[in-house]
């Protein structure tokens, strides 16, 4: 490997972790802000299934959290797969996360379960989905290697799109797992066939 191809490298994980920073940074200065300032009201802003007013909750709800269990459960996932699909490309990270969020938010507010719906695990599905499938979308050996690495560390993850506990929201990990899946295929590249 070169100089310049070492500096490049250098460069794109740079920017990755600026990137992966910056998302998480907002995520907790936005609870900081809605614990100590606002008293919980940014949840307000969550999906509400099959109310007009909780449309709004599809853009907003990756960004809010119920507590700071919430959050730092949210945020070592998020970062681990986030990077990870971002891995080839960094751009397949906005593509994921904001079809993830769609196809999610849309998901449960069409068959949520009734109540307030936040947090970034729908996005985090996403990701989990982009992951484990885009192997067999590509059918190349680093995306399968990929998938293999996503599925030995957050395979148990998967349980999560069924319904098990109350007050967590199967419908959006399956949604967002789903969101996932689409954008696998999507962005799925078959230049290097094995």
């Amino acid at each position: 490997m070169s100089s310049e191809d070492t500096k490049a490298i250098a460069r794109e994980l740079k920017t990755q972790a600026v990137i992966l920073g910056g998302f998480v940074a907002t995520l907790w200065i936005l609870e900081i802000v809605d614990w100590f300032i606002l008293g919980g009201a940014l949840n307000l802003y969550g999906i509400v299934p099959r109310r007009l007013i909780g449309l709004r909750g599809i853009l907003f709800a990756p960004f809010l959290h119920g507590n700071w269990n919430h959050l730092m459960a949210n945020t070592i996932p998020f970062v681990t797969l986030g990077w990870l699909t971002m891995l080839r490309e960094t751009r397949d990270f906005f593509t994921v996360s904001a079809l993830g969020a769609l196809v999610s938010g849309l998901g449960v507010w069409l068959l949520g379960a009734p109540g307030l719906h936040i947090g970034a695990s729908g996005v985090i599905f996403a990701y989990l989905g982009f992951l484990l499938l885009r192997g067999y979308f590509e059918r190349n050996l680093p995306s399968i290697l990929l998938s293999a690495i996503a599925c030995f560390f957050y395979g148990s993850l998967l349980w999560g799109v069924l319904p098990q506990q109350a007050g967590i929201s199967w419908q959006g990990h399956l949604f967002g797992f789903i969101g996932g899946a689409l954008a696998a295929r999507l962005l799925a590249r078959h230049s290097q066939r094995l």
